[in-house]
């Protein structure tokens, strides 16, 4: 009896109980490891994308824009020049180049190896980034290949002229050269480029390429994946271009001059400085910089930890003619300490409006002065 009773306590009261307890538990785990090994990764979703029509057709037009400008930049100054762009578009002109003698046309070629390379990616990026924004892309590309053979096709009917820096080539005029050439190229498709990455965050291959990394992987600096495709395109072009050092540096100045112009455009036209400044002269300072430059100072409190004594941290935003005459301002200021920094895209406006001003117009109606 005793040992019957001994025996129906173990384990939830049923015998052999132990022994159950230990089979769930196995069970238990091997159903927890196949769940995981069947949980897949979640793939990143596209963003929502703005379907109104007005904006899908502004869409467009920024895409043609943005075609037109590089496309005329290649066939003008680069494609008969033995030097190549920057990115994906560059590693199309080399391909080009290799395959002209089996294929004919260089520039109907780089249209289509354009295509060829940049499409797939494109098409990733329309699945995991944005649908619009990868549809747009190709549009782009589309539009900008479609652009340079119909340069082409103008260039051979009509005799279109285009930038020869040879003087064995055709096109060529008296102070012509490859230096002014990639100017040209840099400048004028920087312009291109910088209306696509402002509209949509990216302009070509590379820029897709980096979105899609991006997507997956924020964490991640992909400043690399730039600079080693356009390492790429420089040692290439150093090898499939028989213009030696030539065609290094045109496409090194290319390059350089298109990042300086994207940068510029992507800061902005209305950048400014601005400046922190600790005084104990709050008052005065604010109200001499408001009225002679005609800009907002806000307030924050400020302690110096040496003397522990109360002070003002002003801050002001001006333009950058501004900064002279701010400086000026400042050097009359004793136990003033300043320093500045460049912002960009400087939105917003408020009210210039006094602080007895603010006050008469928040009383009521019938309230008493």
């Amino acid at each position: 009896m005793d040992n019957n009773m001994e025996f129906s306590e173990t384990a939830d009261g049923s015998p052999g109980g132990a022994d159950e307890q230990a089979d769930r538990t196995e069970k238990a785990a091997g159903a927890d490891k196949t769940d995981r090994a069947d949980r897949k990764p979640e793939l990143p979703k596209p963003d929502k994308d703005d379907l109104r029509p007005g904006t899908i057709l502004l869409d467009i037009f920024v895409c043609f824009l943005a075609a037109l400008l590089v496309s005329a930049s290649l066939y003008y100054f680069s494609n008969y020049n033995n030097f190549a762009p920057g990115g994906v578009t560059g590693i199309a002109s080399i391909l080009a180049s290799l395959t002209e003698s089996k294929f004919g046309e260089m520039t109907m070629n780089m249209s289509i190896f354009m295509l060829v390379l940049n499409i797939p990616i494109f098409v990733l990026a329309a699945i995991f980034v944005s649908r619009k924004t990868g549809i747009m892309l190709i549009v782009y590309l589309v539009f900008q290949s479609l652009l340079l053979m119909l340069f082409k096709s103008l260039h051979t009917r009509y005799g279109l002229p285009y930038y020869g820096a040879f003087p064995d080539g055709n096109c060529y005029e008296d102070g012509n050269n490859l230096v002014f050439a990639a100017i040209g190229v840099g400048v004028i498709s920087g312009l291109g480029f910088s209306l696509m990455i402002r509209r949509f965050g990216a302009s070509g291959g590379t820029y897709a390429i980096s979105a899609l990394i991006k997507r997956f992987h924020p964490e991640h600096n992909i400043a690399w994946l730039s600079f080693a495709m356009d390492a790429s395109v420089v040692v290439l072009a150093f090898f499939v271009y028989r213009s030696g050092a030539n065609a290094v540096i045109s496409t090194l100045v290319n390059i350089f001059l298109s990042d300086i112009v994207v940068d510029f455009m992507l800061q902005g036209l209305r950048s400014g400085y601005k400046f922190e400044i600790v005084t104990e002269k709050a008052e005065e300072l604010s109200a001499e910089l408001m009225q002679k430059l005609g800009r907002g100072v806000t307030t924050l409190h400020a302690e110096g930890m040496y003397t522990h004594r109360d002070k003002a941290l002003l801050i002001c935003i001006v333009r950058k003619r501004q900064v002279g005459a701010f400086l000026k301002i400042l050097k009359r200021y004793r136990a003033t300490f300043s320093y500045s920094c460049r912002v960009n895209e400087v939105y917003g406006k408020f009210e210039n409006r006094p602080a007895t001003a603010n006050k008469k117009a928040d009383r009521s109606p019938g309230e008493k002065r």
